[in-house]
């Protein structure tokens, strides 16, 4: 038995929305309020990683490249085609994501970013740009963000100096995108040049023949809301005349139109007929131009051809293309994944059932391979690898959970945003995947990931009191934009007549209509088509639902079975990141062994992983396993595309005097020491934990020194911030691996932790373990320890410019050799900070508050650094030739050591 209802939107807005939210019997378990909260949040936080990296490392760069940390400007990286299209130099994703800032309740990050558009974005760029992507990207962002700008403004809290400026920009792009709808037709050419247009030489297009159906039939929400809120029509006349041409042109049999056409002549120049790539979105905006415009006339064709689709593509849980002249025929045995928004487009229609299979084949398919691959078989394997991160799965399990309010759609999206953290986040953003099968990243995050997606999943798992407004009173665009429904009221250009239809009471007096219409002794059947199910009435029997998904999931299971999912003991937990591993981690470790990836530590310090899949745990452990090798791959090559030359660390106190130099790798963070004349310098001191990963015990020591830190257990850029809350100048990392140097290993250079690193404002040096063990060995024996940080060593007489050299520096090497042994003995202070010439060399004064001769023990200052050779309890007395010798021996080194380091800079 269906509830029927027939309605004109454009005087109850909000009622076609209301009708869907019926409620269903819930089944199983519902999801806790907390579970959901907890889940709401880590929306937010994804979505605060990927926007404060696109902030800090792209901006106003359109697009963020996530695995080199760095914008995508268009012409200067290598073109990938068609897909550049969609950037003008205008700043895209900032555009973009406008409207989720305040969906997610992020007002003052939204004012800003409005403030940065209007400052900082231009429109005029000599740049050839694709209609349909700058339409629903810019002109749909600005409309979005003037809608909630209004929004805002209207409630008197934020926004109170707005003055319509978005809606001018809106506008400007509106102006600027016409000229392509200057054909014979009213089709507009795919492509427009920003500042030139499409005639002239100038604008280097105006040549194509061909757009997609989509291409052209994806204008009319935006054209027509900027056309109501300006109150100039030639926008919305111009949409409306592309929507009709193509609607003239719809194979008259089938009631199917084709995948590409001929702007000028109306042939169709690809006549394969589907719901994805190509055509999607014109369907999509025929039914929603009819709730935001409240136009019967697009309703009737929507109507039309969703009963061919659902008679010659449909076929459940699959949807594939046919030839529209001969719509029994299939055009191709496979799906693409844009077809994932048509399930969310059935629930608008109200047609559930085939949106829950359909939408349940989808998700079969995503657990299967992590991601809807780009395109995938009848039989449901990869066909195409790539997955740009499309938000149209998210949409569409969305909006069935809105439709059901079955917490199963809860828990898929759960597998989302778990899939999302574990194969698609990367230090700066997410990357998109370049192939779900080897879970290999392709360097781009697209705007629409910021846009949609996360709009998606945060209303999912928000309550009703987690929204600042009524989400009913809006209707998504294509790209997710809200535009308010209101616009339905505003003036608009003239429209062909429409059917007559009864328009709906308030809703207080609903359910009195309802009653109403079944007095009625006969109902026309044709009235059906203008109506939405009632849920609770499709559904009475609780599992129905399930007892639908459930055929589809075994049909997908028994044409390409998937892993048992069920993990070993200690699997159980997220598979381990690169990004996170510690070589010295014993947990970390033992994830490897169960991934079936051993870790061998070579003689010149560097870790070498191997993979034997079948030493793995499980299936799903080896899977894991290559992901993190695939990982580890694109880690190593990120940290290797910007090598910086080596730095130096020189001893300058007593006995030394600038005659040791140990070669030290730099940090791609903090104080660059390139740009330093001075350098930094200050005594050292061991941090305590010596791992410096959690807040100094030690840090009156530590305030005003260079700390000494162990390798291992947390990012570098932790350490470094650490060390600075305690007052450090600057940090040494000393490796932890047994018998490294940097005699044999290569140059490393410490990356960051994937978030901006602008607040560590010391320089950080990295030392291998024979090197570090040199300066430990140093301040063992002597107590205190003064060294400089710079990017070359410095002539020893700069060092002490201004002041008087020590003798021992103005003898010749074998009378300096001698004086070496006779200061070898004498155990006396370095030379005090403040007898240096600060004008020239920055120094560090000894904190004269603190007991001057407060020392650590060995044991307690280089424990950890020496735990492989523990000391003895007691120390044993100093035997002076021996000490000799060993400094001799030491001293021996560091020539080596300084003779490398000038090698290394010779070569760069």
């Amino acid at each position: 038995m269906w509830t029927v209802l027939w309605f004109r939107p454009a005087t109850m807005s909000t009622l076609l929305l209301l009708l869907l939210l019926s409620n269903l019997c819930r089944l199983g378990q519902s999801m806790s309020r907390e579970e959901k909260l907890k889940l709401r949040n880590q929306v937010v936080e994804m979505f605060d990683h990927a926007y404060s990296n696109y902030m800090d490392h792209a901006y106003p760069a359109d697009e963020l490249m996530p695995l080199t940390c760095r914008g995508r400007v268009r012409g200067l990286e290598p073109s990938r085609g068609d897909v550049d299209d969609a950037l003008g130099k205008f700043s895209l994703t900032l555009i973009d994501t406008l409207d989720t800032l305040v969906l997610l309740n992020k007002t003052t990050e939204f004012e800003e970013a409005v403030r940065r558009v209007l400052t900082d974005v231009r429109l005029d760029n000599d740049i050839v740009v694709s209609v349909f992507e700058t339409n629903i990207r810019v002109l749909g962002g600005l409309l979005g963000g003037h809608s909630m700008a209004v929004m805002l403004k209207d409630a008197g809290h934020h926004m109170q100096w707005y003055q319509d400026e978005l809606l001018h920009m809106a506008k400007d792009v509106g102006l600027r995108l016409l000229p392509a709808f200057n054909t014979s037709s009213g089709l507009p050419y795919p492509r427009v040049n920003l500042k030139h247009g499409i005639r002239g030489p100038e604008s280097r297009t105006g040549t194509e023949t061909d757009t997609c159906t989509a291409c052209a039939g994806t204008i009319i929400l935006e054209f027509a809301a900027l056309s109501r809120f300006t109150g100039d029509p030639v926008f919305e006349v111009h949409a409306r005349r592309a929507l009709d041409f193509l609607w003239e042109k719809r194979q008259r049999n089938s009631n199917l139109v084709g995948t590409t056409i001929n702007i000028h002549s109306g042939e169709w120049v690809r006549r394969d007929s589907g719901v994805g790539a190509g055509i999607d979105s014109y369907y999509e905006y025929l039914l929603k131009a009819y709730i935001l415009l409240g136009d019967d006339l697009f309703l009737q064709r929507f109507n039309i051809h969703y009963a061919s689709i659902m008679k010659y593509i449909s076929q459940p849980p699959l949807l594939l293309d046919v030839h529209i002249h001969k719509p029994l025929l299939p055009a191709r045995t496979w799906m693409d994944s844009l077809l994932a928004f048509f399930p969310g487009l059935q629930v608008l229609k109200g047609d559930i059932r085939p949106a829950i299979e359909t939408h349940e084949m989808l998700y079969q398919v995503t657990k299967k391979h992590n991601f809807l691959p780009e395109a995938f078989t009848t039989d449901f394997r990869v066909h195409w690898a790539q997955h740009p991160l499309r938000p149209e799965f998210a949409e569409s399990t969305y909006f069935l959970y809105k439709a059901t309010k079955d917490p199963y759609y809860l828990e898929v999206g759960r597998t989302v945003l778990d899939n999302l953290n574990r194969f698609a986040r990367v230090p700066c953003g997410f990357a998109a995947m370049k192939d779900v099968r080897t879970g290999s990243h392709e360097d781009r995050m697209d705007s629409f990931f910021l846009a949609e997606m996360f709009k998606y999943l945060f209303l999912l798992f928000a309550e009703e009191e987690d929204l600042t407004f009524n989400v009913e009173d809006y209707i998504f665009t294509t790209e997710a934009h809200l535009l308010p429904l209101s616009l339905s009221t505003a003036p608009h250009a003239p429209s062909p007549p429409a059917n007559t239809t009864v328009q709906a009471p308030s809703l207080p007096h609903l359910s009195a209509y309802v009653k109403s219409l079944w007095s009625e002794e006969e109902l026309d059947d044709s009235n059906f088509d203008w109506t939405c199910p009632n849920t609770r009435l499709l559904f009475p029997d609780p599992a129905f639902p399930r007892n639908l998904r459930d055929p589809i999931r075994s049909a997908v299971d028994k044409s390409c079975p998937r892993p048992a999912i069920h993990r070993e003991p200690g699997m159980g937990r997220p598979p381990l990141r690169a990004q996170d591993f510690m070589a010295n981690n014993p947990d970390h470790l033992e994830l490897l062994r169960r991934m079936g990836v051993s870790l061998i530590h070579l003689k010149d310090g560097r870790v070498q992983l191997v993979q034997h899949a079948t030493q793995a745990v499980s299936a799903v452990a080896a899977e894991d396993g290559m992901r993190f090798m695939q990982e580890m791959m694109e880690l190593s090559s990120q940290q290797q595309k910007e090598q910086l030359p080596p730095r130096a660390v020189q001893i300058v106190s007593h006995p030394f005097f600038g005659r040791v130099v140990l070669t030290s790798g730099p940090a791609q963070f903090g104080t660059d020491l390139s740009k330093s004349i001075t350098g930094v310098r200050g005594f050292v001191t061991v941090a305590e934990p010596y791992s410096g990963c959690a807040e100094l015990s030690n840090a009156a020591f530590v305030q005003g020194r260079i700390a000494l830190l162990q390798r291992g257990q947390c990012m570098f850029a932790e350490k470094a911030r650490h060390i600075m809350k305690a007052g450090a100048i600057g940090g040494i990392v000393i490796d932890d691996n047994e018998g490294s140097s940097s005699d044999t290993a290569p140059l490393f250079q410490m990356a960051g932790d994937g978030r901006n690193t602008d607040d560590v404002t010391l320089p950080l040096l990295f030392l291998f373990y024979k090197e570090g063990n040199i300066l430990l060995e140093a301040l063992k024996e002597y107590r205190e320890v003064e060294v400089l940080l710079s990017d070359k060593a410095r002539d020893r007489a700069s060092i002490f410019k201004g002041k008087p050299l020590p003798g021992i520096l103005l003898e010749s090497r074998r009378d300096v050799q001698e004086e070496e042994e006779d200061c070898s003995t004498d155990q006396t202070s370095p030379v005090p900070a403040a007898t240096l010439d600060q004008s020239h060399v920055r120094t560090v004064k000894q904190d004269e508050s603190a007991p001057h001769n407060e020392e650590v023990t060995p044991e307690d200052d280089v424990g950890p650094a020496i735990k492989r050779n523990p000391e003895p309890e007691e120390e044993p007395e100093v035997d002076m030739d021996s000490s000799r010798k060993s400094v001799e021996a030491m001293m021996a080194d560091w020539r080596e050591d300084l003779e490398a380091f000038q090698q290394m800079e010779d070569e760069l």
